[in-house]
């Protein structure tokens, strides 16, 4: 078995990297609009880098635990008023 062949190119690792970071804004973006989208987005993408070995893990672990977030402020939405918008005025 070929070392190179296991390790991820420098390519893969720059993609990679990309998606850590797409995951950690997407999860951010997404607690304040468009939850429904971005949230399951950003765990997408925080999944993908993860598995292609990101070197920014704690990123991807971020927009992981930021799209999980999104999708709890919208089941809590759903269930508190029935909508799955919310605004800062009552």
């Amino acid at each position: 078995m070929d070392v190179a062949s296991t390790s991820p190119t420098r390519r893969e690792a720059r993609d990679a990297d990309g998606m850590a970071v797409a995951s950690f804004v997407l999860g951010l973006v997404g607690l304040l609009v468009m939850n429904v989208f971005l949230g399951p987005m950003a765990i997408v993408l925080a999944a993908m880098a993860l598995w292609l070995g990101t070197p920014r893990r704690g990123r991807a672990l971020l927009g992981l635990g930021l799209g999980v977030a999104d999708l709890v402020v919208m089941a809590v939405l759903v269930t508190a008023h029935g909508t799955l918008v919310w605004s800062f005025t009552a």
